[in-house]
């Protein structure tokens, strides 16, 4: 298996590196792909672990479209894919415990841990697709409303709570750290390189269900995610980058030509959320 890194200025990359030989006992490819980071921060860390592959694209392609960049390169040996963000941190075992999931079912398209927040608090990475209604409530209210119907709904929020460890479907999995079986990546063509980054996780779930492939969450693997280190650099810019995304995601959900009216009051309303918001 690999695992696949995707960083643009980054300082975490050394403690995720470092956790990977613990999250797993078998032999695992790591592929770190930069986009473009300006100063020699990730040169620097990957002399450091010749061990590893590293791919400089010398532009910010986005997430998804540096993750496709890396797969192509992998060799036909290699079936499941390990995506991460540079600031997770593998707890120990997490990798094989995620690997036996999937490998429990071939059906199963793609895996993702229990991630955890640096607080310690669960992170909600095993989500409903987002319909009309759950994203419009979850929009509008989130934030004055927390706990409103439509928020516990697309969050999942009961997943969390629940005890135990075992495996539950979900819509779509986090892209902060997600194992995806290649077979099934290949077959929907990888990320869809149109989304620069945000969402390229929820057309990803979304696109492996239509598929056929099952998503699974699986908490009894867990990951530490630092979260926002590379982006919060770009704040303004990264909600743009989110809107525009949720935007791209909801025209394809809505595609049918008599859609139209309603593809049109949707990019406006997100643009001037954005605007708003930045």
């Amino acid at each position: 298996m690999a695992v696949v890194i995707v960083t643009h200025h980054s300082h975490d990359l050394p403690l995720c590196l470092a956790s990977i030989p613990g999250a797993s006992t078998s032999p695992t490819l790591t592929v770190v792909v930069d986009n473009a980071t300006s100063d020699d921060s990730v040169r620097t860390v990957m002399a450091e672990n010749p061990e590893a592959v590293f791919i400089e694209t010398g532009e910010n392609l986005g997430y998804g479209r540096a993750v496709n960049r890396a797969v192509e390169t992998l060799g036909p040996e290699i079936e499941w894919i390990l995506v991460t963000n540079p600031d997770t941190v593998f707890g120990v075992g997490a990798i094989d415990t995620l690997m036996a999931v999937g490998e429990s079912d071939p059906r199963i398209g793609s895996v993702g841990p229990r991630i955890t927040n640096s607080d310690g608090s669960v992170y909600p990475s095993a989500r409903s697709l987002p319909s009309l209604r759950t994203g419009t409530g979850h929009a509008l209210f989130s934030r004055v409303w927390p706990t409103n119907p439509w928020t516990a709904r697309y969050l999942r929020s009961s997943v969390y709570k629940r005890p135990g460890s075992d495996p539950v479907p979900a819509g779509w999995l986090s892209g902060a750290c997600v194992l995806v079986r290649r077979t099934a990546f290949t077959e929907i063509g990888g990320f869809d390189p149109r989304y620069f980054m945000y969402f390229e996780d929820v057309d990803l779930g979304k696109s492996l269900g239509e598929a056929g492939w099952s998503n699974i969450y699986a908490p009894a693997a867990t990951v530490e995610h630092a979260g926002g280190s590379s982006t919060a650099r770009y704040s303004r810019r990264m909600l743009i980058a989110h809107h525009s995304s949720a935007a791209l995601y909801l025209s394809k959900k809505y595609s049918a030509w008599y859609f139209w009216p309603l593809r049109t009051i949707l990019r406006m309303s997100l643009f001037v959320r954005a605007r708003l918001k930045s």
